[in-house]
C-alpha cells in the first residue's frame, strides 16, 4: 500500500487548531468519537468525497480514487479536530511505517497541546 501524507487534510486540521476547532479528549476516546460508517455516508452525500479526504491525513494512489479505501488516518468528525483520533493515527502510522504522515501528526499533536496552553477551554 503506498499510502501518503495528504497535504490538503493537513493544511485543514492545522486550520482548525488554530481556529479552536478541538475536541480535547483523551487517547482512547477515538472509538466511541469516531463517525460511524453512516455519518460519513452522510457527510460524502452532502459535501462530496473531496471535502471528506480532507478529513484524513493518509491518501493511497493506487487505490480507486473516490472510494473510502482510498483515504486512511482520519483526524476528526466533520467539526472538530479529536485529539484522540490525532494520537491514534500517529501510532497507526508509526506501526505500518507510514512515517510523514507519523512526524506530520506528531507535530499536529504539538500544535494542538500548545494551543491549549495558550488558550484553556
Amino acid at each position: 500500500m503506498a499510502v501518503k501524507l495528504n497535504h490538503k487534510a493537513l493544511t485543514l486540521a492545522r486550520k482548525l487548531v488554530k481556529a479552536g476547532k478541538v475536541a480535547h479528549d483523551v487517547r482512547d476516546d477515538w472509538s466511541e468519537h469516531a463517525p460511524s460508517a453512516d455519518a460519513e455516508n452522510a457527510f460524502i452525500d452532502k459535501h462530496g468525497f473531496a471535502d471528506f479526504a480532507e478529513w484524513h491525513l493518509g491518501r493511497d494512489d493506487d487505490r480507486s480514487e473516490g472510494t473510502k479505501g482510498s483515504v486512511s488516518f482520519p483526524f476528526g468528525d466533520f467539526k472538530k479536530v479529536h485529539r484522540c483520533a490525532v494520537i491514534s493515527l500517529e501510532s497507526r502510522a508509526a506501526q505500518h511505517g507510514h512515517d510523514e504522515i507519523r512526524d506530520a501528526a506528531r507535530k499536529l499533536l504539538e500544535l494542538i497541546d500548545s494551543d491549549r496552553e495558550g488558550n484553556p477551554s
